[in-house]
């Protein structure tokens, strides 16, 4: 059997990256004054006198299939908020509000329901308010449901971080996941099924399905603290592209993981069933380690401790994202 990958299975990340430099090749404007438009990564930064404000925008993907096939939606609410919070605390941002957008076949009250208490448990978990939203019907567009959402965020400028801080030996901390989160689901799904698996079916680890359903972690008020009480250089939220979302931390340099944290039993039960290459398991998912910081090296393991989390590597003069332990390079 050939070892499946992520653009066999319908999602090619390189088509993607050419296909968002299209679009912002055509994105020209930008406002002038406040409320003009800065430099970011992960999220959008508006200028806004002392303050930047952030906004960023994203969904939960076909994870959601798997919540229609369990008839279990109580927790993709929570992945809409995390998958848009964890990358709003990537330029020292703190997350304050959240509108959502939700899409239907049909109007379905049970299903609302179910994803409103999502919303708030992670709105809870994020620290943030959930000020409005939109609900569409589009049966001629949308089959089942699609939901997505916003997040507005905020920081002094002073207070940035972009990465220009970062020197070779920094320390990379890593931040255990939750499980899969809320990426590369188009290839867990393609795995699954070829394999003749049901999501209902148990594994070592319980029912399949409701591992997969496994809330993304919501890291906005470890991440805060740990803002507030060092000098924290550069951040990176480890969700599609796995290890290469890395290098958007400062691209000048390298991030070389010689200990990596543990990978959850989940990816492991994945690659075998589909006989999935390791590096296409690093460039899909976050095999463990769900975020990243990097601080000097003085404070690495102090930051590590009081984060929960553990040094995982360090910055390396090679500008590549290099995991040492099974020689691959990104």
């Amino acid at each position: 059997m050939k070892g499946l990958t992520y653009k066999d299975a319908g999602v090619d990340i390189d088509a993607e990256e050419n296909g968002i430099s299209a679009i912002k090749e055509s994105l020209r404007f930008t406002r002038k004054g406040l409320g003009e438009a800065m430099k970011g990564e992960f999220t959008g930064l508006i200028d806004f006198g002392e303050y930047a404000l952030t906004l960023c925008t994203d969904g939960v993907g076909t994870k959601l299939l798997i919540a229609d096939i369990m008839e279990k939606w109580d927790t993709v609410g929570i992945d809409c908020i995390a998958m848009n919070v964890n990358d709003t605390i990537c330029q020292g941002a703190e997350p304050i509000a959240f509108v959502d957008y939700l899409a239907v076949e049909r109007p379905d009250a049970k299903l609302m329901k179910e994803l409103g208490k999502g919303l708030n448990k992670g709105a809870e978990l994020a620290n943030i308010s959930i000020v409005g939203g939109e609900t569409a019907t589009l049966g001629e567009i949308v089959k089942g449901f699609d939901i997505a959402g916003t997040a507005l965020g905020y920081v002094k400028k002073q207070d940035i971080i972009d990465g220009k801080d970062v020197v070779v030996g920094d320390k990379i901390i890593g931040l255990p996941s939750s499980g899969i989160h809320s990426n590369g689901f188009t290839l867990v799904r393609n795995i699954i099924e070829s394999a003749g698996y049901d999501y209902h079916q148990e594994w070592e680890h319980g029912v399949i399905g409701d591992t997969l359903l496994e809330p993304t972690r919501i890291y906005v008020k470890t991440v805060v603290d740990l803002v507030n009480n060092y000098h924290i250089k550069g951040m990176a939220n480890i969700t599609g592209g796995g290890l290469r979302n890395l290098k958007r931390i400062n691209p000048s340099y390298g991030y070389k993981i010689d200990e990596p944290l543990p990978v959850n039993p989940i990816f492991d039960f994945l690659q075998e069933m589909g006989k999935v290459k390791t590096k296409e398991m690093y460039q899909t998912f976050n095999m463990g380690m769900g975020f990243a910081l990097i601080v000097s090296q003085d404070v690495a393991k102090e930051v590590a401790e009081r984060a929960g989390g553990k040094v995982v590597g360090e910055v390396i003069k090679e500008p590549c994202a290099f995991l040492e332990t099974k020689d691959i390079r990104f």
